[in-house]
């Protein structure tokens, strides 16, 4: 006897199809498994047999072939417990291996018969409408990722007794599923950071282009807590962002049953102990999404940058540039999206309280050089906004009112964000990721404009890289004022979150720089 059906899997961020095929013959009674499967694949069959002898179902007494198509692709993972459960099924008589046919099946199988959840599922679902499926065929406690989909019908079975039924056309129970929206008011409020004036506005400009920015301060001035603010005033994701993003959570196993898809842009604020392939993603044979994929479309938060490992930190360098980062292991290579906001912070000094107008920094002028040193040029080179944070005094603390509300800020950032969409098209809408020929076309420089950035180029002694960092940062805070022309205030504002050019500058001269702040 001979059924087969269709199944999938998940490599990297990619949908791989799988077909199951499942065949007996006469022979002593026995189980091969061919198609390259892992220990997981492997072990598999005794926990079919224990779910299929538990919901009271046969289980063939003749040697079973299971092959997992195609050949050459290395099987990982439970996806096929359920799918192999059912073509055994189909095959000692209990289902017609026509009804097989056209559906996607995926789950894993516990003893008892239960359909465990699996990583993955609304990517597969995904993948599946794609491809043109008209139906999957997944565990329940995955139906609420997935079933707001349109255009393939999305089933879910809570166990395999459940799923022999459905299949044989009986009906099936659909349980309610219900989808608590985000409440406008969730979220820290931009309100609640006192003062802090320019920091503010630096994170508002961030916000609007998408331009990475690093804090520098000594502790407790508040860098944290402005970045945990930044998703605040990012704009909602769009219906197709909210299905991209929540598919990579999905595929981590990091997507909260009570609300299965994202509508906010992620935060992301791993240790500085991470190790380089938490941070990018990987693994020994088949790579899995690190960090900065998580916090695709959102924010990527690492403070006390310097306390990172520098592998840790070398390898964000591709994903800055170009939005992506790709993996390579011996078996395959897979591409993860990774377009996000940086955010850092960062003391002043190791002791922290370089320039502090409280305490006095103890740090000799080569520790303070070599603190710095454990960040690289070229890393701080894709950092736009480099922003200082001084401690708030006690009166300040007290006296300061409250600031402006996330929402007030959130409105000007999505005209910006409009204003952008309507210059670059749909496609590349933020001046943080536009071709810089395109920029340069479209907001060409006056002639006091170009007198004013040559300037301040040999000033600060600018690369060619931070040269265009500043052109992008000025565009964007002409869009956050109405302007299509780039003038010199834009300019100089721009300059102004270029602190660590400041500070190498002073370092260049002799004695200057050290003792009173950046």
């Amino acid at each position: 006897m001979y059924a087969r059906l269709d199944s999938c899997s998940i490599l990297g961020m990619e949908v791989m199809r799988i077909e199951v095929e499942v065949n007996t013959s006469g022979s002593l009674p026995g189980i091969h498994m061919v198609g390259l499967p892992d220990a997981a694949v492997r072990e598999s069959y005794r926990r079919i047999k224990a779910a299929i002898a538990n919901s009271d179902l046969p289980f063939p007494r003749q040697l079973i072939t299971v092959n997992l198509a195609p050949a050459h692709l290395r099987k990982e993972g439970s996806y096929f417990d359920l799918p192999i459960a059912l073509a055994m099924l189909a095959v000692a008589g209990c289902l017609d291996a026509g009804a097989l046919a056209g559906r996607l099946v995926v789950g894993e199988l516990s003893l008892n018969g239960t359909v465990r959840g699996i990583r993955g599922a609304l990517a597969m679902a995904l993948w599946a409408r794609r491809e043109g499926w008209k139906e999957i065929l997944l565990p329940l406690p995955n139906l609420a990722e997935a079933a707001r989909l349109e255009g393939i019908e999305v089933v879910g079975v809570g166990n395999l007794r459940q799923a022999l039924d459905y299949l044989q056309g009986k009906p099936l129970e659909r349980p309610l599923i219900s989808w608590p929206e985000e409440e406008e008011g969730e979220g820290p409020c931009f309100c609640e950071v006192k003062g802090q004036l320019h920091a503010k506005r630096a994170l508002e400009i961030a916000a609007a282009g998408g331009h990475n920015i690093i804090f520098i301060g000594p502790p407790g001035s508040g860098k944290s807590m402005l970045a945990e603010r930044l998703p605040g005033i990012l704009p909602p994701l769009d219906p197709e962002e909210v299905l991209e993003v929540s598919s990579i959570h999905s595929v981590a196993g990091l997507l909260d049953a009570r609300r299965p898809l994202l509508r906010r842009p992620p935060f992301r604020a791993p240790h500085h102990s991470i190790s380089h392939v938490g941070l990018v993603g990987g693994g020994k044979n088949f790579p899995h999404p690190g960090e900065i994929t998580l916090s695709h479309r959102g924010v990527l938060f690492l403070d006390e940058l310097p306390e990172f490992r520098r592998d840790a930190l070398e390898v964000l360098r591709q994903p800055l540039e170009t939005g992506m980062v790709t993996i390579s292991r011996s078996l395959v290579n897979t591409t993860f999206p990774a377009r996000f906001i940086l955010v850092a912070g960062m003391n002043p000094c190791p002791c922290g309280f370089l320039g502090d107008s409280m305490r006095h920094c103890s740090c000799p002028p080569g520790r303070i050089k070599g603190y710095y040193g454990r960040i690289s040029g070229p890393l701080l080179d894709r950092i736009d906004l480099q922003v200082e944070v001084p401690r708030l005094t006690p009166r300040e603390l007290v006296e300061l009112p409250r600031g402006e509300k996330s929402r007030s800020v959130r409105a000007r950032v999505l005209q910006a964000r409009e204003r952008q969409k309507r210059r670059w098209g749909p496609r590349t809408p933020l001046n943080a990721h536009v071709d810089m020929a395109r920029m340069r076309k479209s907001s060409p420089l006056g002639n006091e404009e170009k007198e004013f950035m040559l300037a301040a180029a040999g000033r600060l002694g600018l690369t060619a890289r931070g040269f265009d960092r500043c052109l992008r940062v000025a565009r964007t805070i002409a869009d956050l004022a109405g302007r299509e022309r780039i003038t010199v205030a834009d300019l100089a504002e721009a300059v102004q979150y270029r602190s660590l050019e400041r500070l190498q500058g002073a370092w260049a001269m002799e004695g200057v720089g050290y003792g009173k702040g950046l």
